[in-house]
């Protein structure tokens, strides 16, 4: 039988896999669903096996153990995050020096960084082919490379195309206090006032009205109460290039939770691009997640989209299948497929971008982005616009991409 000890490992690290599941798991291999790759395999299998969210963490650590030194599944060794501690000092690369680097496809860069690590015995900074940091190497940090996987360390220069430690950050704050007053002013605006239910409330003007036509005498007429019918979906990018702007995304969020005339009001997160999963805490986690193809059907049309971040990522995020920065993570649908997804569903969306808008037109990604979705400027006259295309007309209300920085938050 196929991979019988990976049956057997599983069942040794406490996952309850029966040999049902595990039938259905090969014939899913002689069907070819995995389509020979070894990514397909593992999303496959964890299908097949895992009957709860809560063991994806289980099943992600044999895996990684049992299949080690396949290309495609990462494990780093420790003293390779000891030597990546402390990085050596960057030297800006030349236009030639740039033009001179090899730009690798996922598969190939993915195949060469296993092949470096096996071979790897000692730290190297500065160079241009170990992992290490400051060169011109594909792996490593500090440095810079057009196609390259980020190890360790902070982004610095947003030309990372995978990176490969697990992506967890810190989530963003419910309860900070609103110093600035306009931006809940700016919220206020996110209504749509409708009368539902039963008739709960005296209607004077009718009341009256009726009385008349009735010859003086009382006529009490009653009607619904008028509520806000505006339910708010929040899309949040967390960590890397956000990290500078936490406290006014937290700001963003704690007035959005404080603003109780929503109908309803939900908040996921992810990390640069929206891809096959959005999460419910900036740790990124897969037991906190939920499926965007279930998002979809949960918040239906009848929601408001919102997404705030930067756009700021390496181009095969949202152009190349497996463009997913956490190579765990990869599907072969794009991130521009998704954004486009999620844009034709929900009736309105736009999406509010931390940095100056002036800066927009230098990104290609934040170019692309801006195509899909209605750009503003986090800020208290960016928000109150972006309020405004959410709830009135789109085409009337949406700022130019160019147009000049209002206040910031």
């Amino acid at each position: 039988m196929v991979f019988l000890d990976f049956f057997y490992t599983l069942r040794e690290a406490g996952l309850k896999v029966t040999l049902q599941e595990w039938r259905m798991l090969l014939t899913c291999l002689e069907h070819n669903l995995h389509d020979s790759r070894i990514e397909g395999f593992y999303h496959v299998a964890r299908s097949c096996l895992v009957k709860s969210e809560s063991d994806f963490d289980t099943f992600d650590q044999v895996f990684a153990h049992y299949f080690k030194g396949i290309e495609g599944v990462i494990d780093l060794p420790p003293e390779l995050i000891d030597w990546l501690a402390n990085p050596k000092p960057f030297e800006e690369l030349t236009d030639e020096m740039r033009a001179a680097l090899e730009h690798l496809d996922i598969d190939e860069l993915m195949r060469k960084f296993q092949e470096t690590m096996a071979e790897q015995t000692e730290r190297h900074d500065g160079g241009g082919r170990w992992v290490g940091t400051g060169g011109r190497s594909p792996f490593g940090h500090g440095g810079e490379h057009p196609t390259g996987i980020r190890v360790g360390g902070p982004g610095q220069n947003r030309t990372a195309m995978k990176v490969a430690e697990d992506r967890r950050f810190q989530d963003y704050r419910t309860d900070v206090a609103l110093d600035v007053r306009n931006t809940k002013l700016a919220l206020r605006r996110l209504r749509q006032l409708t009368r539902t239910g039963g008739p709960v409330e005296l209607d004077i003007d009718e009341t009256i009205n009726k009385t008349c036509r009735e010859a003086g005498e009382i006529e009490l007429v009653f009607r619904p109460k008028r509520k806000n019918d505006i339910r708010l979906l929040l899309l949040l990018d967390v960590g890397g290039t956000m990290d500078p702007y936490y406290e006014p995304v937290s700001r963003l969020l704690s007035a959005l939770h404080e603003e109780r005339g929503l109908r309803d009001f939900k908040a996921f997160h992810f990390h640069n691009c929206v891809y096959e999963r959005v999460f419910e805490t900036g740790r990124l986690m897969r037991t906190e997640s939920l499926l965007t193809a279930d998002l979809l059907r949960q918040y239906g049309e009848r929601w408001k989209l919102m997404i705030v971040g930067d756009g700021a990522m390496h181009p095969s995020e949202l152009m190349s299948a497996r463009g997913n920065i956490n190579p765990r993570m990869e599907t072969n649908s794009t991130g521009l497929a998704w954004l486009n997804r999620l844009e034709r569903h929900f009736n309105r969306a736009v999406w509010l971008n931390p940095d100056r808008p002036p800066e927009w037109a230098m990104s290609s990604t934040c170019r692309t982005i801006s195509s899909v979705f209605p750009m503003f400027h986090l800020s208290v006259d960016g928000i109150e616009d972006a309020v405004k295309a959410l709830v009135g007309a789109r085409a009337a209300t949406v700022r130019p991409i160019m147009a000049p920085g209002s206040a910031s938050l």
